[in-house]
């Protein structure tokens, strides 16, 4: 029998996080990604009658799956973050999905953060890209950044409010 994996534990050279999506969410009043200067992604609240909006940067490991995302999806589109402790689906407020495998990086030992918790693009994208579409799905307006492109974020916190989530 295989032993249990508990989340922290290392197996393979890889810590196992119990397919926990993580979700790096700031409450803005405006938010636009650029790639090469072209602007790929933004959200602006106030065109949407909404006194905020959100930005959430997502980063996925391993073993995360479409159910992990799509209840974190949830999680956030009804999460009480924004103005009078009103949700997203309140207030119909426009979110910014990037993605980032930044958030799993593991600093423990030395200088030089390691990225082996972080899944690799072809793991990372279609989760990314079903969160984005859960989110869609429950009704949010939602825009996104390019997968792996070197993006530029402007935004400016509201509060600020900055908030992880995991799935």
């Amino acid at each position: 029998m295989a032993p249990e994996w508990h989340a922290g534990t290392v197996r393979r050279g890889r810590t196992c996080h119990d397919g926990r999506v993580r979700v790096l969410l700031q409450r803005v009043t405006s938010a636009r990604v650029s790639v090469d200067g072209e602007v790929v992604g933004h959200i602006d609240p106030a065109a949407h009658g909404a006194p905020h909006g959100l930005v959430a940067l997502v980063g996925v490991t391993h073993d995360d799956t479409e159910q992990t995302a799509a209840a974190l999806a949830d999680k956030l589109w009804r999460l009480r973050v924004l103005d009078g402790e009103r949700s997203a689906a309140d207030l119909d407020a426009p979110i910014l999905v990037v993605s980032q495998f930044t958030l799993y990086a593991d600093t423990k030992k030395g200088r030089r953060p390691s990225w082996s918790a972080a899944a690799p693009g072809p793991i990372a994208e279609p989760l990314v890209d079903h969160f984005a579409a859960a989110l869609r799905a429950l009704g949010a307006t939602v825009a996104t950044g390019r997968f792996g492109a070197h993006m530029h974020i402007d935004l400016t916190n509201d509060g600020p409010v900055t908030l992880l989530l995991e799935g």
